[in-house]
Protein backbone atom coordinates (compact mmCIF):
# COMPACT_ATOMS: atom_id res chain seq x y z
CA UNK A 1 0.00 0.00 0.00
CA UNK A 2 1.30 3.49 -0.76
CA UNK A 3 2.95 5.38 2.08
CA UNK A 4 1.17 8.53 0.91
CA UNK A 5 -2.38 7.51 0.06
CA UNK A 6 -3.46 10.15 -2.46
CA UNK A 7 -4.43 8.80 -5.89
CA UNK A 8 -2.29 11.28 -7.77
CA UNK A 9 0.77 13.27 -6.78
CA UNK A 10 0.47 16.83 -8.05
CA UNK A 11 3.86 18.22 -9.06
CA UNK A 12 5.53 21.54 -9.72
CA UNK A 13 8.71 21.90 -11.78
CA UNK A 14 11.13 24.58 -10.57
CA UNK A 15 13.45 25.88 -13.30
CA UNK A 16 12.76 25.50 -17.01
CA UNK A 17 16.12 24.62 -18.51
CA UNK A 18 16.70 21.35 -20.35
CA UNK A 19 16.06 19.16 -17.30
CA UNK A 20 12.91 21.03 -16.27
CA UNK A 21 11.52 20.80 -19.79
CA UNK A 22 12.20 17.04 -19.87
CA UNK A 23 10.53 16.57 -16.47
CA UNK A 24 7.34 18.23 -17.76
CA UNK A 25 7.45 16.19 -20.97
CA UNK A 26 7.90 12.91 -19.07
CA UNK A 27 5.06 13.63 -16.62
CA UNK A 28 2.73 14.49 -19.51
CA UNK A 29 3.55 11.18 -21.21
CA UNK A 30 4.72 8.73 -18.52
CA UNK A 31 5.74 5.16 -19.29
CA UNK A 32 2.55 3.15 -19.45
CA UNK A 33 1.93 0.90 -16.44
CA UNK A 34 4.74 2.51 -14.39
CA UNK A 35 4.50 4.34 -11.05
CA UNK A 36 5.27 7.58 -12.97
CA UNK A 37 1.60 7.57 -14.10
CA UNK A 38 0.77 8.71 -10.56
CA UNK A 39 2.39 12.12 -11.16
CA UNK A 40 0.36 15.03 -12.52
CA UNK A 41 2.21 18.23 -13.39
CA UNK A 42 0.25 21.22 -12.02
CA UNK A 43 2.57 24.10 -12.87
CA UNK A 44 6.11 25.37 -13.23
CA UNK A 45 8.15 28.07 -11.53
CA UNK A 46 10.71 30.28 -13.26
CA UNK A 47 12.56 33.50 -12.45
CA UNK A 48 11.59 34.66 -15.96
CA UNK A 49 8.03 35.45 -16.92
CA UNK A 50 7.09 32.75 -19.42
CA UNK A 51 4.14 31.63 -21.51
CA UNK A 52 2.67 28.19 -20.92
CA UNK A 53 5.20 25.41 -21.50
CA UNK A 54 3.82 22.26 -23.17
CA UNK A 55 0.38 23.42 -22.00
CA UNK A 56 1.51 23.88 -18.37
CA UNK A 57 1.11 27.26 -16.65
CA UNK A 58 3.57 29.28 -14.62
CA UNK A 59 2.80 29.67 -10.91
CA UNK A 60 4.56 31.38 -8.00
CA UNK A 61 6.57 29.69 -5.26
CA UNK A 62 4.01 30.95 -2.73
CA UNK A 63 1.16 29.30 -4.62
CA UNK A 64 3.06 26.02 -5.09
CA UNK A 65 3.97 25.81 -1.41
CA UNK A 66 0.44 26.49 -0.19
CA UNK A 67 -1.59 24.41 -2.66
CA UNK A 68 -2.91 21.17 -1.24
CA UNK A 69 -3.04 19.54 -4.67
CA UNK A 70 0.73 19.97 -5.06
CA UNK A 71 2.62 17.24 -3.22
CA UNK A 72 5.92 17.13 -5.10
CA UNK A 73 8.58 19.57 -6.36
CA UNK A 74 11.16 18.88 -9.06
CA UNK A 75 14.16 21.17 -8.56
CA UNK A 76 15.88 21.86 -11.90
CA UNK A 77 17.49 25.26 -11.26
CA UNK A 78 21.20 26.22 -11.22
CA UNK A 79 23.25 23.96 -8.96
CA UNK A 80 24.05 26.79 -6.55
CA UNK A 81 20.30 27.52 -6.15
CA UNK A 82 19.27 23.91 -5.40
CA UNK A 83 19.69 24.11 -1.64
CA UNK A 84 17.30 27.04 -1.09
CA UNK A 85 14.59 25.56 -3.32
CA UNK A 86 14.85 22.10 -1.76
CA UNK A 87 14.66 23.60 1.73
CA UNK A 88 11.60 25.72 0.87
CA UNK A 89 9.61 22.74 -0.43
CA UNK A 90 10.70 20.26 2.25
CA UNK A 91 9.73 22.72 4.98
CA UNK A 92 6.31 23.01 3.32
CA UNK A 93 5.97 19.22 3.65
CA UNK A 94 6.42 18.49 -0.08
CA UNK A 95 8.38 15.56 -1.53
CA UNK A 96 11.42 16.69 -3.51
CA UNK A 97 13.27 15.34 -6.54
CA UNK A 98 16.41 17.41 -7.18
CA UNK A 99 18.92 17.16 -10.02
CA UNK A 100 22.44 16.38 -8.77
CA UNK A 101 24.18 17.90 -6.88
CA UNK A 102 21.54 18.37 -4.18
CA UNK A 103 23.72 21.08 -2.62
CA UNK A 104 27.22 22.48 -3.04
CA UNK A 105 28.00 21.88 0.64
CA UNK A 106 28.02 18.70 2.70
CA UNK A 107 26.63 20.31 5.86
CA UNK A 108 23.65 21.73 3.96
CA UNK A 109 22.83 18.29 2.52
CA UNK A 110 22.83 16.74 6.01
CA UNK A 111 20.41 19.47 7.15
CA UNK A 112 18.09 18.84 4.19
CA UNK A 113 17.94 15.09 4.90
CA UNK A 114 17.12 15.94 8.53
CA UNK A 115 14.22 18.18 7.43
CA UNK A 116 12.92 15.45 5.07
CA UNK A 117 13.00 12.94 7.91
CA UNK A 118 11.29 15.32 10.33
CA UNK A 119 8.53 16.11 7.78
CA UNK A 120 8.16 12.46 6.72
CA UNK A 121 8.70 13.18 3.02
CA UNK A 122 10.85 11.71 0.25
CA UNK A 123 14.06 13.48 -0.76
CA UNK A 124 15.52 12.09 -3.99
CA UNK A 125 18.67 13.16 -5.83
CA UNK A 126 18.66 12.36 -9.56
CA UNK A 127 21.58 10.23 -10.78
CA UNK A 128 20.88 9.31 -14.37
CA UNK A 129 24.56 8.41 -14.83
CA UNK A 130 23.88 5.22 -12.83
CA UNK A 131 21.03 4.33 -15.21
CA UNK A 132 23.08 4.51 -18.43
CA UNK A 133 23.82 1.33 -20.37
CA UNK A 134 27.51 2.40 -20.28
CA UNK A 135 27.51 2.27 -16.51
CA UNK A 136 25.63 -1.04 -16.30
CA UNK A 137 28.11 -2.72 -18.68
CA UNK A 138 31.07 -1.26 -16.78
CA UNK A 139 29.61 -2.42 -13.45
CA UNK A 140 29.34 -5.97 -14.82
CA UNK A 141 32.93 -5.80 -16.12
CA UNK A 142 34.30 -4.64 -12.76
CA UNK A 143 32.29 -7.15 -10.69
CA UNK A 144 34.49 -9.59 -8.79
CA UNK A 145 37.77 -8.11 -10.07
CA UNK A 146 40.46 -6.86 -7.69
CA UNK A 147 41.50 -3.28 -8.40
CA UNK A 148 45.18 -2.33 -8.37
CA UNK A 149 44.77 1.28 -9.46
CA UNK A 150 42.59 3.36 -11.74
CA UNK A 151 41.85 6.66 -13.43
CA UNK A 152 38.62 8.27 -14.58
CA UNK A 153 39.28 11.33 -16.75
CA UNK A 154 36.25 13.36 -17.81
CA UNK A 155 36.40 16.08 -20.44
CA UNK A 156 33.65 18.48 -21.44
CA UNK A 157 32.83 22.00 -22.59
CA UNK A 158 33.26 25.09 -20.41
CA UNK A 159 30.67 25.54 -17.65
CA UNK A 160 28.52 28.62 -17.23
CA UNK A 161 28.46 30.33 -13.81
CA UNK A 162 26.04 28.76 -11.35
CA UNK A 163 27.31 25.19 -11.64
CA UNK A 164 29.49 25.41 -8.53
CA UNK A 165 32.93 23.89 -7.97
CA UNK A 166 33.86 21.02 -10.38
CA UNK A 167 33.89 18.40 -7.60
CA UNK A 168 30.16 19.18 -7.13
CA UNK A 169 29.14 19.87 -10.74
CA UNK A 170 30.96 16.67 -11.74
CA UNK A 171 29.70 14.56 -8.84
CA UNK A 172 28.22 12.08 -11.34
CA UNK A 173 31.76 10.87 -12.08
CA UNK A 174 32.60 10.58 -8.37
CA UNK A 175 29.35 8.64 -7.89
CA UNK A 176 30.47 6.17 -10.58
CA UNK A 177 33.73 5.57 -8.72
CA UNK A 178 31.98 5.08 -5.36
CA UNK A 179 29.38 2.72 -6.86
CA UNK A 180 32.09 0.74 -8.67
CA UNK A 181 34.75 0.58 -5.94
CA UNK A 182 33.03 1.34 -2.62
CA UNK A 183 33.75 3.95 0.01
CA UNK A 184 36.64 6.29 -0.85
CA UNK A 185 38.87 8.79 0.92
CA UNK A 186 40.62 11.86 -0.52
CA UNK A 187 44.40 12.11 -0.17
CA UNK A 188 45.17 15.12 -2.39
CA UNK A 189 43.54 17.45 -4.88
CA UNK A 190 44.61 20.32 -7.11
CA UNK A 191 43.12 22.71 -9.64
CA UNK A 192 44.58 24.31 -12.77
CA UNK A 193 42.69 27.20 -14.33
CA UNK A 194 43.28 29.86 -16.94
CA UNK A 195 41.45 32.95 -18.09
CA UNK A 196 40.11 31.22 -21.21
CA UNK A 197 37.45 29.38 -19.21
CA UNK A 198 39.66 26.26 -18.97
CA UNK A 199 39.85 24.23 -15.76
CA UNK A 200 41.35 20.90 -14.75
CA UNK A 201 40.71 19.40 -11.34
CA UNK A 202 42.70 16.36 -10.25
CA UNK A 203 41.70 14.39 -7.15
CA UNK A 204 43.68 11.53 -5.63
CA UNK A 205 41.47 8.97 -3.91
CA UNK A 206 41.96 5.71 -2.02
CA UNK A 207 39.65 2.72 -1.78
CA UNK A 208 39.10 1.05 1.61
CA UNK A 209 41.82 -1.46 0.50
CA UNK A 210 44.21 1.47 -0.06
CA UNK A 211 44.12 1.15 -3.86
CA UNK A 212 44.73 4.51 -5.57
CA UNK A 213 42.18 6.09 -7.89
CA UNK A 214 42.61 9.36 -9.78
CA UNK A 215 39.62 11.45 -10.84
CA UNK A 216 40.24 14.21 -13.38
CA UNK A 217 37.52 16.67 -14.36
CA UNK A 218 38.73 18.76 -17.29
CA UNK A 219 36.62 21.43 -18.99
CA UNK A 220 37.22 24.05 -21.61
CA UNK A 221 35.88 25.50 -24.84
CA UNK A 222 35.83 22.86 -27.57
CA UNK A 223 36.73 19.88 -25.36
CA UNK A 224 34.71 16.80 -26.39
CA UNK A 225 32.31 15.36 -23.84
CA UNK A 226 33.95 12.05 -22.94
CA UNK A 227 34.85 9.70 -20.10
CA UNK A 228 38.25 8.07 -20.39
CA UNK A 229 39.04 5.18 -18.08
CA UNK A 230 42.05 3.12 -17.14
CA UNK A 231 41.29 0.55 -14.46
CA UNK A 232 44.05 -1.94 -13.72
CA UNK A 233 42.94 -5.17 -12.10
CA UNK A 234 44.94 -8.22 -11.02
CA UNK A 235 43.59 -10.11 -14.02
CA UNK A 236 43.29 -7.43 -16.74
CA UNK A 237 43.19 -3.75 -17.62
CA UNK A 238 40.08 -1.89 -18.77
CA UNK A 239 40.96 1.07 -20.98
CA UNK A 240 37.58 1.78 -22.50
CA UNK A 241 33.96 1.58 -21.53
CA UNK A 242 32.53 -1.34 -23.50
CA UNK A 243 30.07 -0.07 -26.12
CA UNK A 244 26.44 -0.61 -25.18
CA UNK A 245 23.20 -0.03 -27.08
CA UNK A 246 20.91 2.68 -25.70
CA UNK A 247 18.16 1.51 -23.39
CA UNK A 248 14.57 1.54 -24.60
CA UNK A 249 13.40 3.86 -21.80
CA UNK A 250 14.94 7.35 -21.53
CA UNK A 251 17.22 8.05 -18.56
CA UNK A 252 15.08 10.83 -17.05
CA UNK A 253 11.99 8.62 -17.39
CA UNK A 254 13.82 5.80 -15.56
CA UNK A 255 14.71 8.26 -12.79
CA UNK A 256 11.10 9.52 -12.68
CA UNK A 257 9.88 5.93 -12.26
CA UNK A 258 12.39 5.30 -9.45
CA UNK A 259 11.31 8.49 -7.63
CA UNK A 260 7.61 7.63 -8.12
CA UNK A 261 8.21 4.14 -6.74
CA UNK A 262 9.56 5.79 -3.56
CA UNK A 263 6.39 7.89 -3.29
CA UNK A 264 4.31 4.72 -3.66
CA UNK A 265 6.21 2.95 -0.88
CA UNK A 266 7.67 0.41 -3.32
CA UNK A 267 11.32 1.02 -2.35
CA UNK A 268 12.55 -0.66 0.84
CA UNK A 269 13.78 1.45 3.79
CA UNK A 270 17.15 -0.35 3.44
CA UNK A 271 17.55 0.78 -0.16
CA UNK A 272 16.52 4.34 0.71
CA UNK A 273 19.11 4.37 3.50
CA UNK A 274 21.85 2.95 1.23
CA UNK A 275 21.15 5.68 -1.32
CA UNK A 276 21.20 8.41 1.32
CA UNK A 277 24.54 7.16 2.70
CA UNK A 278 26.08 7.10 -0.79
CA UNK A 279 24.80 10.57 -1.69
CA UNK A 280 26.12 12.10 1.53
CA UNK A 281 29.45 10.25 1.16
CA UNK A 282 29.92 11.69 -2.35
CA UNK A 283 29.01 15.22 -1.23
CA UNK A 284 31.45 14.94 1.68
CA UNK A 285 34.22 13.79 -0.68
CA UNK A 286 33.40 16.65 -3.08
CA UNK A 287 33.70 19.17 -0.25
CA UNK A 288 37.08 17.75 0.87
CA UNK A 289 38.34 17.96 -2.71
CA UNK A 290 37.19 21.59 -2.95
CA UNK A 291 38.89 22.46 0.36
CA UNK A 292 42.19 20.88 -0.76
CA UNK A 293 42.06 22.70 -4.11
CA UNK A 294 41.37 26.04 -2.48
CA UNK A 295 44.04 25.79 0.23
Amino acid sequence: SPVFPQDMFGAVVVGIGTAGWVRIRDMLAPLSGSPAEKLAVRGFISRRSLDTQQGVSQISVEEAVSREDIHVAFICTDNISHEDSVRTFLQAGKHVCVEYPMTVSYKAAVELWDIAKEKGVILHEEHIELLTEDYKVLKREVQGKILQEGTLHFTGGALKPGFGFPAFSGIARLTWLVELFGELSVTAASMEENSGNYSKMTAKLLTSDNRPLTWIEERGPGLPRAKNINFQFESCTLTQIPPAPRGAVGLFMQDLIHFSAKLMGQVSPEELQREKIRILHCLELAEKIQQLCQN
